[in-house]
């Protein structure tokens, strides 16, 4: 066995046992050495939608689960830290998601990098070559200070989305650090993807992943997704590799998936499986065959992001024009798709699965 490649550690997992697995996972994927001790440590978690939707994002047991393997590793100074975007609002989804409950209970202060008075935003000048941030962010790239010298353990959930495929543990990173002119990255997200791994690689002396796949998300995601139980969960100190990990087990190639190929090229971790250790379960046979596909918004966004009228973006993403575009994603999942569709879909979730009752019970 090649003590060389990185572990991704894969769980079956069940309500019960849950919390229990989540030790499980972090003994096997090596948190104890790939955070730096006496550090405080940052938990990012994942709100795509501030509004409750089966695996769009961080779910409470996910949280709780990382919490207690973190303080039972000896990694007691835990703080969380949340951001917003152009469409979700992490005051309401840390309430609605029955994230802050969690919080609260085990006594871990809340910041927010959209907030002036929680975090400060400093120009970084990368070590590394950057593949576009820097032809994006002329005036100089900025991140949160407060990152700096911090570990950071990375919430994300199993999942496919619109513009990347899949997104994991690598995207997680997006909406934490880089403020709020993020959109203009979209037409590269990939290659901001690992600029950004790169960026954390330099400022954070450890990182982690706990990634969510109890009920996981296919279609147009993050947000209007079909939700599949799948009863698993995933830990991983390689964000490559762990996201290559979940690509694999949805159905796809990882290596033909931009960000992950990328990743894996400029030396950030492992996309190929053959180089990838998984321990816990067997994923050889598991393919979920997801499909990502659109719906209206993303088919709005992808006319403007990446046809021939993505010449336009200067004019209509980085104007006031773009707030046009904001409150039309905002009307339509919040007050079409989710009313229409997406209630329906987490209530009958929250009834008649086993992961439904135990949300409830938060």
């Amino acid at each position: 066995m090649n003590s060389n490649k990185p572990v991704v550690a894969v769980i079956k997992t069940d309500p019960e046992n849950v919390l229990a697995d989540y030790f499980k996972a972090a003994e096997l994927a090596g948190l104890q050495n790939a955070l730096k001790p006496d550090t405080t440590t940052i938990l990012k978690d994942n709100i795509s939608w501030h509004l409750p939707f089966p695996g769009a994002n961080t779910v409470p047991w996910q949280l709780e689960g990382a919490i207690k393997a973190l303080k039972g590793n000896g990694f007691n100074d835990l703080v969380a830290v949340h951001n917003d975007t152009v469409v979700t609002n992490p005051y309401v989804g840390g309430k609605l998601l029955k994230l802050k409950p969690v919080y609260e209970k085990y006594h871990i202060p809340e910041r927010f990098n959209n907030d002036p008075k929680d975090l400060k935003w400093i120009e970084y000048a990368p070590k590394a070559e950057m593949l576009v941030l820097k032809k994006i962010y002329h005036e100089g790239i900025k991140i949160p200070e407060f990152f700096l010298g911090k570990n950071i353990v990375h919430l994300p959930t199993v999942k496919t989305h619109i513009y990347t495929t899949t997104t994991g543990a690598m995207k997680n990173a997006f909406g934490g650090l880089l403020n709020t002119k993020r959109h203009y990255t979209h037409s590269v997200i990939h290659q901001t993807l690992v600029d950004l791994l790169h960026i954390q690689k330099e400022i954070h002396p450890g990182i982690f992943a706990f990634m969510d796949g109890t009920t996981c998300g296919s279609g147009p995601g993050p947000r209007t997704m079909t939700p599949h139980v799948k009863n698993y969960l995933l830990a991983s100190a390689d964000q490559v590799a762990i996201d290559a990990v979940a690509a694999k087990m949805m159905g796809f190639d990882p290596m033909k998936i931009e960000y992950i190929r990328l990743g894996h090229e400029h030396g950030l971790g492992r996309g190929r499986l053959e180089e990838i250790e998984v321990k816990g379960t067997d994923i050889s046979e598991i393919n979920f065959n997801f499909q990502v596909g659109d719906n209206l918004a993303s088919t709005v966004g992808d006319i403007f992001w990446f046809s021939p009228l993505k010449a336009m973006q200067k004019l209509l993403f980085h104007t006031p024009l773009v707030y046009v575009f904001v409150l039309g994603s905002a009307v339509y999942h919040d007050r079409l798709w989710y009313p229409s569709k997406g209630r329906k879909v987490f209530n009958e979730w929250l009834e008649k699965t086993e992961w439904g009752t135990l949300f409830k019970k938060y």
